[in-house]
Parts: structure tokens; sequence; C-alpha cells
């Protein structure tokens, strides 16, 4: 693959003379049996629920948060929408989609929901999962874990742009799918039936069509609605280090891995570089709202830097590297990884970025209007095990020798005024960032161990102590979101699982009008299980497209004009405005991930659970006491925990 010739012509770039280690080992991640997206021509379309059913669900989510008159008049304006307008555009949504079989009915308008958004993308749409820390000495630092990491992540992206990436599948029972006989038997069916053929064995292909955006890829701003642009014939790297921009090729022109030298020889080069921190960081720009950052990209490339910004743009990825030594505090690891402090060491508008602190923990950030956690999550944990399990370099080995040629800074025009804009930018940026409460809890006292001898869920139990302390600090139920991913099917997104169920609430109302004993905590368990069976249905409904919030979005979509009552009623406003934002991924090579609070009176609850122990980390603005929150939550768990124990 060609470096751009404009690009390249115009830095003369010299091509690093190393010798490429040749062997597949070194140069994959894998060699798959079955073709990256064999699967992909017969994966299942995402179904449109029936307007039945999904005001049905609707009504019953409601009837946890309102009662008396409020419940009343929205049951009315539901029961309205269903015989009437509801019926029209329910139609209309069936039209649309039989006649786009290639995506989903969701698909096209979420991506508009998430590029026609005019605010800033950090904290709204730009989530981050940290790493788990490199506990073996010699390759903890940052320089070696950077580059340990960098080279498993080409890796990774050599393996997919040559259809070697296993496919994504779902294995309900791996011993008796995940096999080599699985994967010979799958290489033979035709692609245009393979997924059902998978599906028989109780194997679920995943939908793979975001990857393409994963790497070589991001987000532009534009006016009026952003777009996503890609750059298939990319092949060298972006590095940021306080503010100051890097490019160097990441791959020969035949699309191979140089030697491990040759990337610790870059990243040492950067480390090294004595250049001082950018007094006008341009990164903050991709902080600002975005109708400002489109003016202001307007005039930067009108100045003549349109070549370094579409090196920035078209780079494989971002990789950051930070001066700070984190340690052991989870709060300010948690905000560099998700803000970066606002100091302008960031490019958000990429599709996805590796960050590594001063002391070498990790982290990956991605700009969510592309895709969602389940393409992010398969390479967080590749490249985390591609680079534990082959070690190329460790704090012993000798970089390779790289020059101002190889390694090459950029270089951007700025007038006095955009000078100015860059400032002012980054102050907002950095008032926002500071407002932004962080709060973590982590309770020792039981993991998902405990509760598999108890036969609960242990998803089910996370959100129902979110639930409780809910309950402890404001004395309500609240509108809560957990995202579930629709993966399942083609051009799925995802769909929202509404965790605050009647039977989330008949247990807190109940444990906090008696104290748990050992004589009533049979009552209380049983109330739990409730809760576990009720959770369990409404995500296996939310993954198999089943549940109502996507279904309302998307008929609201097709609303022209005056919009149908249901959708002005107060209710479903106050449904959709989330006081409790949540969401987990579950991996051994996850230590903590997270967003903001997506409302100013809410909470963004990032939850992990282990096999012994659960944590959370909360972030609130000044409308909530995010602080409170957090020690009502450990409460909670601890409540829940004295439910467990008693049975």
């Amino acid at each position: 693959m060609m470096l751009p010739a404009r690009f390249g012509q115009l830095h003369q770039w010299n091509r690093c003379m190393s010798t490429v280690v040749s062997s597949n080992d070194y140069q994959y991640l894998h060699r798959s049996l079955i073709p990256t997206l064999h699967f992909q021509p017969s994966l299942p379309r995402l179904p449109i629920p029936k307007l039945e059913d999904t005001c049905e669900r609707y009504i019953r989510c409601q009837s946890v948060v309102l009662e008396g008159s409020a419940l009343e008049n929205t049951k009315r304006l539901t029961e309205k929408f269903l015989q009437g307008e509801g019926r029209k555009l329910h139609s209309a949504l069936i039209q649309v989609d039989k006649r786009n079989k290639h995506t989903s009915y969701i698909s096209p308008m979420w991506f508009d929901m998430y590029l026609c958004d005019r605010r800033p993308i950090p904290l709204n749409h730009t989530p981050f999962i940290g790493y788990v820390d490199e506990t073996d000495s010699k390759y903890a630092s940052q320089i070696v874990r950077a580059t340990n990491m960098l080279i498993s992540s080409l890796r990774f992206f050599k393996t997919y742009r040559e259809g070697l990436l296993e496919p994504d599948v779902f294995h309900l029972n791996p011993k008796k799918s995940d096999t080599l006989f699985f994967r010979k038997a799958m290489r033979l069916l035709p692609a245009g039936v393979s997924a059902y053929g998978a599906m028989a064995m109780k194997a679920f292909p995943l939908c793979m069509s975001q990857f393409p955006n994963l790497l070589q890829s991001t987000r532009l701003p534009q006016e009026g609605k952003d777009i996503l642009r890609r750059y298939p014939e990319s092949r060298h790297m972006l590095v940021m280090r306080n503010g100051n921009f890097y490019v160097f090729d990441a791959l020969d022109e035949n699309g191979n891995l140089f030697e491990p030298s040759y990337y610790l020889g870059c990243i040492s080069h950067i480390l090294k570089d004595n250049a001082p921190a950018s007094e006008f960081p341009l990164g903050v720009m991709t902080a600002a709202d975005r109708d400002t950052w489109t003016d202001f990209r307007s005039k930067l490339m009108a100045l003549g830097n349109q070549t370094a910004l579409n090196a920035v743009d078209s780079a494989i990825y971002c990789l950051t590297l930070d001066d700070d030594k984190i340690g052991d505090d989870r709060v300010a690891l948690f905000r560099s990884f998700l803000h970066g402090e606002g100091r302008g060491n960031r490019w958000f508008d990429k599709s996805l970025s590796l960050h590594f602190t001063g002391d070498g923990k990790a982290a990956v950030t991605f700009e969510h209007s592309w895709g969602d956690g389940v393409a992010v999550l398969r390479f967080f944990n590749e490249v985390f095990n591609d680079s534990k399990k082959k070690r190329e370099i460790d704090q012993n080995t000798l970089p390779s020798s790289i020059g101002d040629s190889t390694v090459r800074r950029l270089e951007f025009r700025l007038d006095q005024g955009m000078q100015q804009t860059i400032k002012s930018v980054q102050e907002e940026f950095v008032k926002k960032c500071d407002s932004l409460d962080v709060n973590a809890a982590e309770v020792p006292l039981f993991g998902k161990s405990l509760l598999k001898t108890k036969k609960l869920s242990p998803d089910s139990v996370m959100q129902l102590g979110i639930q409780l302390a809910q309950k402890y600090t404001a004395g309500n139920t609240a509108a809560t979101y957990e995202s579930c991913s629709t993966a399942a099917f083609r051009h799925g997104r995802t769909e929202t699982v509404r965790s605050a169920t009647a039977a989330t609430k008949a247990f807190c109302d109940a444990v906090t009008a008696e104290d748990v004993t050992r004589s009533n905590a049979g009552k209380f368990f049983s109330l739990l299980q409730t809760c576990s069976g009720v959770h369990g249905q409404l995500t296996k409904e939310a993954a198999m497209g089943q549940g109502f919030d996507r279904h309302l979005f998307a008929l609201k979509h097709f609303a022209e004009g005056r919009l149908p009552d249901l959708y002005t009623d107060e209710a479903y406003q106050k449904l959709n405005t989330i006081v409790l934002s949540t969401s987990t991924l579950s991996a051994p090579a996850v230590s903590v991930g997270g967003f903001a609070a997506v409302t100013p009176s809410g909470y963004g609850i990032g939850y992990g659970i282990r096999d012994k122990e659960l944590g959370c980390v909360v972030t609130s603005y000044p409308g909530a006491d995010g602080k409170s929150f957090t020690e009502a939550l450990k409460r909670a768990y601890e409540t829940i925990h004295r439910v467990l124990v008693a049975n």
C-alpha cells in the first residue's frame, strides 16, 4: 500500500531501511481458517418490533416512574398513538426497511443522530476503556508498553485488512463450537448461508460492518452534519506529545511491519524531542462545538495547512504520550483517559486513540458516531493478549537510530485570531473538565463467584445496586439507561435495557422499609431472584432487537410536521432525560471504563464485576452529588451482600 503521492512528495519522507521481520508469527495476530467477513452476507436483519409490543413495553417502563393521573394520561396517549398516528408511522418505517435490505432500520438515522449533534464530542461521545496494569517491570514503562502495544495493534490492522482476522462470533457453548471442526465446517459453507450454519451450532456471528471505521478513519467537522472519512491507503501513525504532532511510517511499501527496534526508535525519538509544549495546542479545537470547529478548520486550510491536516486525519490511529505519572490514583487516571485535563494532547475526532501515561498505564478512547463497544472491545482485547503473548521488546532493547526525516513533527500556521480562538476554546474545555466530578467505589465483599452459586445474574445485581443507591439518595426511581448491543444483526447498533423495573422498585421499597435480618432474608432473596429473572429477560429482548426505545426513536424520525402527542408528553421527555446512564464492559484486560453524565442532574456510571469484587466509577456535574451517590452505591452493595450471605 502506497502513501498518497501528494503527502509523500511534499514531505519527502525517507523510508526506513530496517529489515522486515517476515515470519507470519510476527506479521499477524493469527491466520483464521474462516475469512473475516464470511458470515456478513448471511447475517439476519434487525427486526422491527410489533407496534403493540413496543407500546406495551413503553407503558410497563413508565409504570415504574409514574403514578396517578400522570400515568393514566401517558396510557391514554399511548393508546391513541397505537390506534392512530403510530400505525401510519410504523407502516412507513416497514416500507423503507423493505427497500433497504442491505442495512438495518436504525443504522442510517443513528449515524445522523451522532453526526448532526453540534455539541462538543469529548465527554459526550468519547468513552474510554482502561487496560489493567502491566505487572512485569521489564515491560511496564511507558516506552516499552507503548511500543509493544503499537506492534500488536499493527498486527491487528494487517490481519484484519487481509481478511485473516477471526470473525466475531459469540459461542453459547464454547467447548462445543469454538473448535477446529466448527471452523473447517463453516469455511465450507457458502457465505450466503454460513451464519445460519453457525447458529445451528449455537454460535452466533456478530456484525463486523463497523470494523472499516475502526482504523484509517476520522470524523470531520462540516456545516450542519459531520462526515466520517476513511483513508484506505494510509500506512502511517500519528503520535501526540505535549500538544505536538508527529507522524512516521508504520508499515513498509508492501504493507508489512518493520522490525521492533524501528518502532522503539520512533517512540524514543518523540520522547527525546526537546520541543516545548505547544503554546496553542490545536488538539483542543476538536473539543469545541462542531460549528466552531468547522469554521476554524476552514481557516486552517485557507492558511495552507491542508497537508498537515491530512496527515492527522489519515493516520491509522492516534497514539498519545503523556508525561504525568498517575500511580494508584484511580480518579486521576479516569480524568486523564476521559479528557486529558483539557491540555490539548488529544485529537478527539480520530475514530480510535491509544493513550499512555508517563508510568505506562494505557487506555483506548473512541469517537462514538462510527460504532459501539463491540468492535472496540475486540481491538482492545486482541492488542492486550498479543502484546502479552509476543513481547517484542523489553527495557534492555536497543532502539534503531531514527532521525527527523523518519519521524516528522508537523507544523501548523496560525494567525493571531486563530491563536486567540484556541486559547478561548481551551479555557472553556478546561472549565468543563473541572466541573465534572469523578468518584470511585470499590466493594471487595463479593463478585461473580458468589452470585454464580446463588444462580443470579451478575449484571442484574450490579443494576439493582444502582437502583438502590438512587432510592437511598433521592427516595425515588429514576430514568435509567443501560446499553445493549444488537450486533447479532446486520448493521445492528444498540438497544436500551430499561433496568429500572417493577421488580427492582419492589426490592428497593422493601429493603428501605425493613432492615435485613437472618429471619427475613429469605423474603428479600426471593425479591432479588425476581429482579434477576426480569433483568435477564429484558436483556435478552434488547439483544434480539425487541426493546422499545429504538423503535420509538425511528417512528419519531418519520413524523413530519407536528409530532404525535406521545412524543410531546412530559412523561416521554422525562423518561428520555437519563438520570442514571450506565454501561459495563467485562473482560480480564479491562481495569476501568467510563464516560460523562449525560444530563446536568444525572450520573454516568461505569461498572464492572470480577470473581470476588466489584466496582463503579461515577461522574456527575454540579447539579448532582456524585460523592453521596457513590457512598450510597457502597451501602447498596453491602445491603445486597447481607441478603446473599443470609441465604
